[in-house]
């Protein structure tokens, strides 16, 4: 897996703050990626993106299910990621 330094800043339009955890599937052409960011106001949210060549990509992340297993695992890792998702399901 892709190791990058967590946290890390970022800056949007409408504001900034820190990358606190990281998923990534490491792939032969990319790296599908999931993202926690914090804002500096204490807001939260959840990136989905991608790395291709070492660098980030703002197109949608497309998943494939054979994907699904290695990504459940993966989000051991990042426990308010899971936390947060696991509100998406029953």
């Amino acid at each position: 897996m892709t190791q990058r330094q967590l946290p890390r800043p970022f800056a949007m339009p409408w504001g900034s703050g820190e990358i606190t955890e990281e998923v990534v599937l490491v792939r032969d052409h990319w790296e599908p990626t999931i993202q926690l960011m914090e804002y500096s106001d204490g807001g939260r949210a959840v990136r989905f993106c991608f790395y291709s060549n070492g660098r980030f990509n703002r197109s949608p992340l497309i998943l494939d299910e054979r994907d699904t297993e290695d990504l459940r695992v993966a989000l051991n890792d990042a426990p308010t990621i899971k936390r947060i998702l696991g509100q998406l399901v029953d």
